[in-house]
């Protein structure tokens, strides 16, 4: 679901829901399903989802919080994470972090002005010996200086 799509239909929600409502502990499976199918957490879908689990919006809302992979917007079409754990850190990673968002014009959680990226911290991405590490998609890439970010953003059109 980009920006300008239309937001889903109340059925739409609920058939997604529904698909989910036989599995103990639903609420993940059908906080994924919904991102699956919307790249966000349509905020249409909490009254739904908290009538047909009975739980609180509250409940609602500290779950889809406590999980940062949720999203109340959708991204854009590559997802640059960069890792902000401390053995990162230690190699640099704050300073390429700030030149990122400066050269991006963005802060976290930020999509660049073409919908290409959307940057994101994470907190350990398990490349701890080869820092500072960054994960564009699904693929993670290791002792990432200013040239090496530079040809990521490129590749991601950003």
């Amino acid at each position: 679901m980009s920006a300008s799509a239309p937001a889903p239909s109340s059925s739409e929600i609920r058939e997604i829901v529904g698909a989910h409502l036989h599995l103990e502990g639903a609420l993940l499976p059908i906080l994924h399903a919904l991102q699956d199918a919307y790249g966000c957490i349509p905020s249409a879908a909490a009254p739904v989802i908290v009538e047909a689990l009975n739980i609180s919006k509250a409940e609602l809302h500290g779950v889809i919080t406590f999980y940062h992979d949720f999203r109340e917007h959708p991204a854009g079409r590559h997802v640059l994470r960069i890792c902000r754990a401390e053995a990162c850190q230690a190699v640099g990673a704050t300073a390429l972090a700030e030149a990122t968002l400066k050269k991006l014009g963005l802060d976290w959680h930020g999509t660049t002005a073409n919908g290409a990226v959307t940057i994101e911290p994470v907190y350990c991405l398990g490349l701890c010996a080869c820092g500072p590490a960054a994960m564009l998609d699904d693929r993670v890439v290791g002792r990432v200086d200013e040239a090496r970010m530079s040809a990521l953003l490129a590749e991601a059109g950003a």
